[in-house]
């Protein structure tokens, strides 16, 4: 049996990239895969691909609250009562100040942030009533420190921080775990709208593997790769002047 048999995994975002092949991941290790996405075509295909094996899947918008908790209400009424969200549906989307725009902020913040309020709104009643579940937020290294061209994407994810790490401390009396992901540059279709050292891409099975893991030991916390989080805890620690020289250096780098 594998580490997740018997738990019903609801995961949003799930058509492609890194909520893709978590579902896959998780799949293989005996979960049943509730997916949520915008669009019915990926969840289709994803469902094809796990034949044979408990999947069920639903359309809805993270960003429309009644929405999506009637879409998990019919997930729980075919799949069972949902013992794991991953919160995972996200954009990506520049925010340079030289064409900075308040609608592409609040895009981010709508998806990246409230997204993930709205996922934990639809599932939090039941865990609590049965007084058990496992809340995991994907944010991003990005939240550790604003960066140029990605001040709105590092401040949705900032918040995500925020807002999981005040519910840590009052669900863990409940027998709720709750788990941030902060991974590093991924190889998704949501990156490809990102500059990004390609370098710095981490390949979808490796990065789903270590967020599976750190799951698994329901870490409170789990940054990675190690290399990119010790420069952006540097970043922090340093005066604002070198920081903000550096992130500059970093900037130009990329051929801004």
């Amino acid at each position: 049996m594998g580490s997740f048999s018997n738990q019903v995994a609801l995961i949003t975002g799930a058509g492609s990239g890194i909520g893709r092949q978590l579902a896959l991941t998780l799949s293989a290790e005996g979960a049943s895969i509730a997916a949520v996405d915008l669009k019915p075509e990926p969840l289709a295909a994803l469902a094809a691909e796990l034949a044979g094996k408990p999947c069920a899947w639903a359309v809805a918008d993270v960003t429309d609250v009644t929405g999506l908790r009637s879409a998990v209400k019919d997930l729980e009424q075919r799949q069972g009562p949902i013992d794991l969200l991953i919160a995972n549906a996200g954009i990506g989307r520049e925010t340079s100040a030289f064409t900075f725009r308040a609608e592409d902020f609040e895009a981010l913040i709508k998806v990246n942030l409230i997204g993930v309020a709205n996922s934990i709104d639809a599932v939090l009643p039941g865990m609590l009533s049965r007084r058990r579940g496992h809340l995991v937020a994907i944010s991003s290294l990005a939240s550790y420190h604003g960066l140029p061209i990605m001040s709105g994407y590092c401040a949705s994810k900032a918040g995500v921080n925020a807002l999981m790490d005040g519910l840590r401390v009052e669900l863990k009396p409940r027998g709720i775990a709750c788990t941030t992901i902060c991974p590093g540059w991924i190889r998704t279709p949501l990156t490809m709208n990102i500059r990004v050292p390609q370098p710095a891409m981490m390949e979808l099975d490796e990065a789903a593997r270590r967020i599976v893991g750190a799951i698994h030991r329901r870490r409170p916390f789990y940054a990675f790769p190690a290399s990119t989080l010790y420069r952006l805890r540097l970043l922090r620690m340093l005066p604002c002047r070198l920081g903000d020289w550096l992130a500059a250096r970093a900037v130009r780098s990329l051929g801004s």
